[in-house]
């Protein structure tokens, strides 16, 4: 069984909704949930906010915050995640927000450097993470961490990669 269906045979017995925000990955989290047949009954549905006036659109995150810190942040990554339990109306929201590659400007995020956020109704969890590889190859692996993170932060998945920061 692949990580996305092991998820979400996961979340239908905890009877858990599941949605996506996503930049990098750019709807890949979503395509691969859908790819899974019965996935209707736990996949709401997702946001693909790849630009950040999107971003602001569509997840309500504050043009400020990402002035601030960066389009590719921990904070703004959270800020989707919230954004996104607000306008999909899931129990479980995950976002990311990276640089998959192939170049990267002076003073912004490296190829590579992905943020994540998974909010329920009450916390947001939130970590980083550095992808090597191509860029397709770079967004594969984003999507199969992202069913790992879920996974451990309720408990699922017993991987000490994670150094998840929770926010109530």
């Amino acid at each position: 069984m692949n990580k996305m269906a092991e998820l979400l045979s996961f979340l239908k017995k905890e009877k858990k909704t599941l949605g996506s925000v996503e930049s990098m990955t750019g709807g890949l989290f979503a395509s691969t949930a859908t790819s899974v047949p019965g996935a209707s009954a736990v996949f709401k549905g997702a946001m693909v906010t790849y630009s950040c006036d999107v971003k602001s659109a569509l997840a309500s995150v504050d043009p400020k915050l990402i002035e601030e810190h960066g389009v590719v942040s921990v904070e703004v990554a959270k800020a989707m995640a919230r954004g996104g339990m607000e306008k999909l109306g899931a129990d479980i929201v995950i976002s990311v927000t990276g640089n998959a590659g192939p170049t990267a400007e002076p003073g912004q995020a490296g190829v590579g450097q992905a943020y994540f956020a998974i909010a329920t109704k009450t916390k947001t969890y939130a970590f980083g993470h550095i992808f090597n590889g191509e860029r397709n190859a770079i967004r594969e692996q984003a999507v199969e961490l992202m069913c790992e993170a879920i996974m451990a932060v309720f408990g699922q998945e017993k991987d000490e990669k994670f150094r998840i920061r929770k926010n109530s």
